[in-house]
């Protein structure tokens, strides 16, 4: 433990030992990962805890699903990684995987290593498919990858402003705003800065878990095709069952031209990114497939995690376990929340991406801290901790559930008496007891 809060500080990044509730400032109080399963994670004092971040949407299969670790180890008898030169078969049989579980004509598959990859790809791609027109529209608040095109994407000014102007062609707009995206379309093609794509996440998580109004995406869709326009959903976060769906769109019916996958892709134990697009679209690359390539994407054993991985989402029907406990779990958490609302003013979700948003960055931060120390890990930190996500394995068991349930009512019980005695005895500072 003392090795790794030192490197930490020393090697990594001392930042990471304040801002995150498990680092605890750098004590050996910190919360140093040795090992995992199912849905609970260990620490190396022995210490379980219950999974509810997911790693921010890896773990929809489970921690280390024995299926899923089979094929890698298997792979890696045979060869772990391709020449670059031959026709590595396993890319060629996940990419048949995915248009055969992707929505409408998506057709063709281009494999990177991560989110944010399959973000850039996507980019390139719709610039690629026509140059005439150079602008793509995103939304505020949402959430693509911190490489510069995927960030130029992002719509959180956190992560932008350090760095300085982003990248040209990149239009903001409100999320689940349609007549905004309509005044964009227009004024854009008189100007002759014509929409070549739009870039949303169906549902936005890093921005809160925010859920668009039915008619959006539908609406969105038939924009693109009345100007000529690609549409590209982000699922990275959202895709792999997590909302009650193999991919959130399936719940408007809408059909992207191109598909951004990564994240539970890999099952949990590789990471792997998928870019799909229908064949009108990756045509462009048809000619020239170098013109955009990555070293490791594809690589054979991250195509076996993920054939692995898709094999036991659809076999277990974890989308429809997701859509099951997503109703459970809100039930449960809101029940948790009455009474409280003074300190948690909205809890809502689709299947299993949930949000508990707070009155301030401070009380959530303090209810996760309280959450943690008991066993429940959920997502936030020090300077990002207003929206709570609650992203579980879509494997979680009811009684682990009703275990996060007493918990936070518990942290809810607590942080309301330390708030009635900070307002006794006024002190600046709002923490839980641990």
């Amino acid at each position: 433990m003392r090795e790794t809060v030192e490197a930490f500080r020393d090697h990594v990044n001392p930042g990471f030992l304040e801002y995150r509730k498990a680092g605890a400032k750098g004590t050996l109080d910190a919360a140093v990962e040795w090992s995992d399963s199912g849905n609970v994670f260990t620490d190396v004092r022995g210490r379980e805890y219950i999974d509810c971040l997911g790693g921010f949407g890896i773990f929809n299969v489970g921690h280390r699903h024995p299926k899923v670790v089979a094929a890698v180890r298997s792979q890696l008898e045979r060869q772990a990684l391709h020449s670059q030169d031959l026709l590595d078969p396993l890319r060629a049989m996940l990419a048949k995987a995915l248009a055969l579980v992707t929505p409408g004509d998506l057709q063709y598959s281009f494999f990177c290593n991560s989110g944010t990859e399959s973000v850039e790809a996507a980019i390139k791609l719709a610039r690629a498919y026509d140059l005439r027109k150079p602008t793509i529209v995103v939304a505020t608040r949402g959430f693509h990858g911190k490489s510069f095109g995927a960030l130029s994407a992002s719509g959180k000014a956190a992560f932008r402003v350090p760095f300085g102007a982003m990248l040209p062609g990149f239009k903001h707009v409100p999320f689940d705003d349609v007549p905004a995206l309509v005044d964009v379309f227009a004024t854009y093609r008189s100007t002759g800065d014509d929409v070549g794509a739009v870039l949303l996440e169906p549902i936005q998580g890093e921005g809160g878990v925010n859920i668009p109004h039915d008619d959006y995406l539908p609406a969105v869709r038939r924009l693109c095709d009345e100007y000529g326009a690609l549409l590209i959903l982000d699922e990275v976060q959202t895709g792999m069952g997590r909302t009650g769906k193999m991919f959130a769109c399936e719940h408007w019916d809408v059909v992207p031209d191109i598909l951004c996958l990564a994240k539970a892709l890999g099952g949990g134990v590789m990471p792997i990114g998928a870019c799909i697009a229908n064949e009108r679209v990756f045509s462009r690359l048809f000619e020239n497939p170098f013109l955009h390539t990555t070293t490791f994407g594809g690589n054979p054993l991250a195509c076996a995690a993920a054939l692995a991985t898709i094999d036991v989402v659809i076999e277990e029907a974890l989308p429809e376990r997701a859509a099951e406990m997503g109703a459970y779990m809100l039930e449960g958490l809101r029940a948790a929340v009455r009474g409280h609302e003074d300190i948690v003013v909205d809890v809502r979700g689709k299947g299993l991406l949930i949000a508990l948003e707070f009155v301030s960055d401070e009380a959530g931060f303090a209810a996760s801290k309280y959450l943690f120390d008991r066993g429940v890990l959920v997502a936030g930190t020090l300077v990002n901790a207003r929206t709570i996500r609650v992203e579980p394995p879509l494997t979680i068991e009811r009684a682990q559930a009703d275990t996060v349930f007493a918990v936070l009512g518990d942290a809810l019980d607590a942080l309301s008496r330390e708030r009635a005695q900070s307002t006794a005895h006024p002190t600046g500072v709002l923490h839980v007891a641990s």
